[in-house]
């Protein structure tokens, strides 16, 4: 009963915030001033079109439009610039695949390889292996993911020749993202992401473990005779993953956010660059459905963490 009263709470704290945030966002996109393409022909179309939706009245005016149309038709409003003419959600929603399929591919290969790697330093505290991870973790934690892009470029691509330097677009890799063509072209920025992450998992594992394996049950199960491993494994990874599993969790939800710069760099055509771009093109109604997106997708997973 406690654990359903703090849930609604927390849901209905996550709507109020939800709410400031957009009413932020639909302000500041607002207040820009629009521009009109150089073809007359378009440019008047789209001048009518913006009467008609009202974009020529009163901010306040404004926003009591547009949250009408969300609440009433599920009309999220129209791309302009990006997508001419199609609606601002199914302009979202045409890119979330690219993000998705990076960013899970990402998170398959790093929480497996950080939690290991996590638990191999703590086993081996003070030694030289530890020595050795805890430097790297380091240096991984340290740089950002952008140089892990360029650095990955610059590898595989042009001192090896292994991999692409972009992502293939969908005709070249054969009609679909999900065929190994586009697998192959998707690794360079699985990889640039991926380093990051482990790093993260690993430090994060290790100081928990750590703390566990020198705690007094883990001294009590050693005196009933268990051995090192038998104690670690059946009571110190137990315990341990209480605080890392949240983490995880955390991760595997922020795979809908995609990567901004990386995305950027490798030319992915996921959610992340179309945020970038619907600000730099002034496409009002695609930056408020991209918006609006991220700022749920974050709440949400904040309160799933917590529960968790």
């Amino acid at each position: 009963m406690r654990m359903a009263k703090y849930v609604i709470k927390r849901f209905i704290l996550m709507l109020f915030t939800f709410f400031v945030i957009t009413t932020i966002c639909f302000i500041l996109i607002r207040i820009l001033p629009r521009e009109l393409p150089q073809e007359k022909v378009m440019a008047a179309l789209i001048q009518a079109r913006w009467e008609a939706l009202g974009y020529n009245e009163p901010l306040l005016t404004q926003y009591f439009i547009y949250w009408k149309n969300i609440i009433t038709e599920w009309d999220f409003g129209t791309s302009w610039y990006i997508s001419f003419r199609q609606p601002a959600m199914e302009t979202l929603t045409s890119r979330l695949l690219p993000s998705v399929l990076v960013n899970l591919y990402s998170l398959i290969f790093s929480v497996p390889l950080g939690i290991a790697l996590g638990i191999f330093a703590a086993i081996k505290k003070n030694k030289w292996q530890d020595s050795l991870i805890s430097t790297a973790v380091m240096v991984f934690v340290s740089v950002p993911s952008y140089v892990y892009g360029f650095l990955v470029q610059y590898i595989f691509y042009f001192k090896l020749g292994w991999l692409p330097l972009q992502l293939y677009s969908v005709a070249d890799a054969g009609g679909s993202y999900m065929t190994w063509k586009m697998f192959h072209s998707m690794v360079a920025p699985v990889l640039a992401l991926s380093f990051g992450e482990i790093a993260g998992l690993c430090r994060f594992t290790r100081a928990e473990l750590t703390e566990t394996l020198t705690s007094d049950y883990m001294l009590l199960a050693r005196t009933k005779g268990l051995t090192r491993g038998q104690a670690t494994t059946r009571h110190a990874l137990k315990n341990a993953m209480v605080p890392i599993l949240p983490m995880v969790i955390s991760s595997f939800l922020s795979i809908l956010g995609g990567s901004f710069i990386i995305e950027k760099i490798f030319g992915i055509p996921g959610v992340g660059q179309l945020f970038l771009i619907s600000i730099s093109q002034r496409d009002f109604d695609v930056f408020m459905a991209d918006s609006m997106f991220y700022t749920f997708i974050g709440l949400l997973g904040g309160i799933l963490v917590d529960v968790s």
